[in-house]
Order: C-alpha cells, then sequence, then structure tokens
C-alpha cells in the first residue's frame, strides 16, 4: 500500500470542489467551530480514524459559538480534502437542530446519532467515517464545515427523500442564504 500512496502522492482532489466554495453555501464566517480533541490544522487522534486503519470511527465532540437569528437548521459536512480524486470525499452529512450547541463524541454514529441529529448519505455511507488515507500518500485534512441555513433543506431532492440523495444532490439542493458558517480542519497521515 506505501508504494501505491507514493505513486499517487502529487495526485489529489480539487480544494475548490469542497462544499465550502459551493456557491449555495457561501455566506458570512461568523461561526468559530472547535473541538476540544484537536485544534484547527492539527492531527487527528486514532480513536478518530477508521476501523479499517484501527480507529474506532468515533465523531470527535464538536462546539459552535452562538448561531445567528432565523438559523432555521445547520447542515454540518465533513470532506477528505486530499483524497487522490476529482473531487473531495465527503466522509460525513448531518442536518441538526439548531437547539444542539454542539455535538458530543459519537454523536454522527449512523446506528445511534446524537439527539437533534440527522444523517445524510454520504460518499462512504450514512454517519460519520474517519479518516483512512492510503498509506504513503502524505498528510490528508479533514475539513468539518458548518453552515447556519435560514431554511431548512427540502425532504426531497430530485424526487428523492432527501436522506437518499446522493451527497452532492443535497448540497446542491439548499435554496435558503447562508446566514453564517466555520470550519475546522484536521490532518492525519499514515
Amino acid at each position: 500500500m506505501t508504494l501505491l500512496g507514493r505513486l499517487l502522492k502529487n495526485r489529489r482532489a480539487d480544494e475548490t470542489q469542497a462544499a465550502w466554495y459551493l456557491p449555495r453555501l457561501t455566506g458570512p464566517e461568523g461561526l468559530t467551530l472547535t473541538s476540544d480533541q484537536f485544534g484547527d490544522g492539527d492531527a487527528m487522534l486514532l480513536e478518530h480514524c477508521g476501523k479499517n486503519i484501527g480507529g474506532r470511527d468515533l465523531s470527535p465532540r464538536l462546539s459552535w459559538s452562538p448561531l445567528p437569528s432565523g438559523t432555521a437548521q445547520l447542515l454540518l459536512v465533513m470532506e477528505d480534502i486530499d483524497v487522490p480524486m476529482t473531487k473531495p470525499a465527503v466522509h460525513c452529512v448531518a442536518l441538526i437542530d439548531p437547539a444542539c450547541a454542539g455535538l458530543e463524541p459519537g454523536a454522527l454514529d449512523a446506528r445511534q446519532p446524537g439527539r437533534g441529529v440527522r444523517l445524510m448519505r454520504s460518499t462512504i455511507g450514512r454517519g460519520y467515517h474517519g479518516p483512512g488515507p492510503i498509506k504513503g500518500h502524505g498528510p490528508h485534512r479533514y475539513v468539518f464545515q458548518l453552515f447556519a441555513l435560514a431554511t431548512p433543506v427540502d425532504d426531497s431532492v430530485h424526487t428523492k427523500p432527501v436522506d437518499r440523495a446522493r451527497p452532492r444532490a443535497l448540497l446542491s439542493a439548499v435554496t435558503g442564504p447562508v446566514l453564517a458558517r466555520g470550519r475546522l480542519t484536521g490532518v492525519y497521515e499514515r
């Protein structure tokens, strides 16, 4: 596997394809998204990584600054922006009740999501899927992006129920303005 990572070392996703840069998700950067388990740009703990590399797939604790008034729903997207594909890999998508002030560790678990959390489909499956980069590929950045939406995401996207829509289709279906947004980047390398 190390050889494959080295061969793909210079192949990375186009970061500008991340949710953060989508026209429908632009807005003021007024939210501060943090975790007490890693700082912005710091290495993520093994327990937050995928089971395929010895982790627990445990989503980290996340907290955010107060939401702007009029927030109807929160959209959380976690993407690996260094995956050797054309677009970032979506590791988790969740719709969150704005009454939530943060997420406890494991709140993005597909089998038992936290209160106020509705998990959507991602590139990998439903729920949180932690880092698991190709060995030898170099550091991967995992970007947690939180958007405060003025209008909730519709229950159907292109005639499919919202929880069955592909992640990119769901992101393109956001209709309301983004009142505020924030992001936190964790790094992992094998």
